[in-house]
């Protein structure tokens, strides 16, 4: 089982990792409403290297991303069933509108993001390569994805609404 770790806490993790001579792996991502593609997303970042290390959007940075109804969990909860998922070492909730700062400090050997990025856009991809890291571009599973999970919970919300 993983931990949820304060980005203060990171210095002293990486170099505790980086004398054991560790494969750093890290992604990132708002994980509200945790479904199928996020688990084969993680399970795939996972087996890449030795430690993953997941950077989960803070809510206020979600909220600027993905608009006022979100997230639909807080923070904590995401970060904590994150944690519980065997492919995942560490979560480090960051605020910022991107994990730029959290990759410079963490500097991966592995960046990955999910296969709707071109690798050339996922951001912190040229300070990777910078010192010759590797950037992955995960594909997707077809149909899953947060916003289907909520509008398929709506139509059903909705459709129970009338029937009743």
């Amino acid at each position: 089982m993983g931990q949820v770790i304060r980005p203060s806490d990171l210095g002293k993790l990486l170099g505790k990792l980086r004398r054991q001579k560790k494969k750093i792996v890290f992604t990132n991502g708002c994980f509200d409403l945790l479904h199928l593609g996020h688990v084969r997303y993680l399970k795939k970042a996972g087996k890449m290297g030795d430690i993953l290390i997941v950077g989960l959007n803070s809510d206020s940075s979600v909220r600027k991303l993905k608009g006022q109804g979100r997230p639909i969990l807080p923070q904590a909860d995401r970060a904590e069933i994150l944690a519980a998922l065997e492919p995942v070492d560490y979560v480090v909730i960051f605020n910022q509108a991107t994990p730029l700062d959290l990759i410079k400090k963490i500097k991966p050997n592995i960046l990955v993001k999910g296969g709707d990025y071109r690798v050339d856009n996922i951001v912190g991809a040229g300070f990777v390569r910078s010192y010759e890291g590797k950037i992955v571009a995960v594909p997707l599973v077809k149909g899953k994805s947060t916003n289907l999970v909520i509008a398929s919970i709506l139509r059903r919300y909705q459709r129970s609404q009338h029937s009743a």
